[in-house]
């Protein structure tokens, strides 16, 4: 029987490594930009073409290497970070494997340009699919700058299971958040196809995160800080009035490592217990100090996850720092049993004099007299048109969410409804009876009208604001709302470009509580962000009508009058297949007389 057992080529090797530190371009990033600030580096540019998939170059003014070591760094396990294995158990830099560069050298083209400080040329490297094609001396400023070209050229399996641009640009995102926030003392710069993203100077924590995500969250966060025998910790959190229905800006970061720890995270929420609406999460910017020796970095590839020597201390201290930092800064109502709550009386001087109250009386009116009749008759018609207003504009002002004028009386197919909760309705349909879930229905309603305006390019209602509305968001949302504005103006949004991630908001769609509207848009555009990474290339139009539509139908699930319940059942039943909600759900179950009468 002959041998099946083989030793496989270090190109091979190369490869399959590869597969597991660089998953997509945002993974290149991420090692290149961590190598960079492992480097010394105080000043970093990031430049990528086409999502990473055609360049990703990052220039840095760090320490630099020798020719040796510029030629070594691409050997697998070559590191300047460890030489034993205790060692691993003492890092404070990012990397320390050195499987980065020779993982990336093996499914791209790339190119190394390095000095060291006092030399008088630097060191040009090339590599195509792990092969060395060039050194030679060149001319370079002090520091490394790499590039990398055509990701995953020799791996085209691999390149086909990649996102869209859009998808695959946010990845790179957020690798670019999470090391800017971990080291502001360094100066970041960002360029996506030739167009600056930021340019971010040295600042302390909380400019950091103003730069990054809008200057509004200089309102948004209150400090957090403590520090034990075990772990230090500080950074920010969010105020409970700005969270957000999906995880937004959530970050840990353990020894300025970035981390995923859902333990920790739920330490974080459980402090926000009865001040949270429900499904609700909290921005925050959290750092742990804790010695190396307590903590395991070398369990995943990536490093984003670690393991704590004492894990349920650090949840303990975590969550009673949160909330001592929301106590503190009143975002918690300060209780105080010894405060008084009476009026203030001034005490009465020996001069006051003491009037006795009295009451004045007419003893000659009389309210049979013709005069008093029409007086009071006066009073009751003017009380009575100022309620008849308040009914009218109450109802008219209802009715907005239904974009149709009221039915006089129930369609005649509708027997009789009832609402069941906020929920739910009861209806008599036919010889049926249904049972109808209010969000589904509102969703399955405005799924259909969003499908058809975005598909004929027409705007659905829109209402003007009062006063136009200056809304600020993160790099992240800009990109997506300028990428969107021609959709969103069809789903009723005037809004415009106003640059430097500032957006002006003209008209929202009908409906939409005065007030209400960023959310909506900012809930809109989480939804669509969050959904996107489940379709593999151009998303269309679906799943932004989707986004609306689930965001419109939980504006629009309340009580409902009479007018409104025939309203939204005359809008559902118009729409095609009014059972089945936009993702699959069922709208309403129907009840028949024979299975009704099988119970009984």
């Amino acid at each position: 029987m002959t041998d099946v057992i083989k030793l496989l080529p270090d190109h091979v090797i190369n490869q399959i490594a590869a597969g597991e530190v660089i998953q997509r371009p945002a993974s290149a990033v991420k090692e290149l930009m961590e190598n960079a600030v492992d480097a010394g580096a105080t000043k970093i540019k990031l430049i990528i073409k086409d999502a990473g998939k055609t360049l990703i170059r990052v220039i840095d003014n760090g320490c630099g290497m020798s020719d040796t070591d510029a030629r070594l760094c691409f050997e697998k396990h070559a590191t300047s970070k460890i030489a034993t294995a205790e060692d691993i158990f003492t890092i404070t830099t990012n990397g320390f494997r050195g499987e980065a560069l020779a993982s990336i050298a093996a499914i791209a083209t790339v190119e190394l340009k390095t000095k060291m400080a006092g030399n008088e040329a630097g060191t040009l490297i090339e590599i195509e699919h792990s092969k060395f094609q060039k050194q030679e001396p060149c001319q370079c400023e002090k520091g490394t700058s790499i590039s990398i070209k055509n990701l995953f050229f020799n791996v085209p399996a691999r390149k086909t299971f990649l996102k869209s641009d859009q998808v695959e640009f946010r990845h790179i995102m957020e690798e670019f958040h999470r090391i800017a926030l971990s080291h502001p003392e360094v100066e970041f710069s960002f360029f996506n196809n030739d167009e600056q993203i930021f340019n971010i100077s040295r600042a302390s924590l909380k400019q950091r995160i103003m730069a990054l995500f809008g200057n509004t969250y200089d309102q948004k966060v209150v400090p957090i800080t403590e520090s034990t025998n075990l772990v230090n910790i500080s950074g920010f959190i969010g105020k409970p009035e700005y969270a957000k229905k999906t995880r937004g800006e959530q970050y840990f970061f353990v020894n300025h490592r970035y981390i995923k720890n859902n333990y920790l995270h739920h330490a974080l929420q459980s402090a926000y217990t009865e001040l949270l609406a429900r499904d609700s999460h909290p921005s925050y910017f959290v750092f742990f100090e804790i010695q190396p020796g307590k903590i395991d970095v070398n369990i995943h590839p990536t490093k984003t996850e670690i393991k704590f020597e004492d894990e349920s201390m650090v949840y303990a201290i975590l969550k009673a720092a949160v909330k001592r930092a929301l106590g503190q800064h009143n975002v918690i109502p300060p209780m105080d049993f010894n405060m008084e709550q009476a009026f203030e009386i001034g005490p009465i001087k020996s001069t006051d004099v003491i009037r006795q109250p009295q009451i004045k009386i007419n003893p000659d009116y009389n309210p049979f007299t013709e005069e008093a009749k029409a007086t009071f008759k006066k009073v009751v018609s003017s009380q009575s048109s100022v309620v008849s207003q308040r009914t009218n504009y109450a109802a008219q002002e209802s009715l907005l969410t239904t974009d149709h004028l009221p039915l006089t009386t129930i369609p005649t197919q509708f027997k009789w409804h009832e609402q069941w909760g906020k929920e739910y309705l009861v209806v008599a349909y036919g010889e049926k009876l249904l049972l109808l879930n209010q969000r589904l229905a509102w969703e399955k309603i405005f799924y259909e009208e969003a499908s058809i305006a975005l598909q004929k390019k027409e705007s659905l209602p829109s209402q003007k604001e009062l006063f136009p509305q200056t809304i600020q968001v993160s790099a992240d949302d800009a990109g997506v709302i300028t990428t969107l504005l021609p959709e969103l103006k069809c789903l009723g949004f005037d809004i415009n470009d106003f640059g430097k991630q500032t957006f002006i908001l003209y008209g929202t769609p009908s409906g939409i509580d005065s007030g209400a509207s960023q959310s909506l848009l900012e809930g809109i555009v989480e939804n669509y962000k969050n959904s996107i990474e489940s379709e593999v290339k151009n998303p269309g139009a679906g799943l932004l009508a989707k986004s609306y539509a689930r965001k419109m139908a939980a504006k629009n699930c309340k009580l409902l009058s009479v007018e409104e319940r025939d309203a939204l059942l005359e809008r559902l039943f118009q729409t095609d297949s009014p059972s089945m909600a936009p993702e699959g759900k069922k709208v309403f179950i129907e009840f028949t007389p024979d299975k009704i009468e099988s119970w009984f």
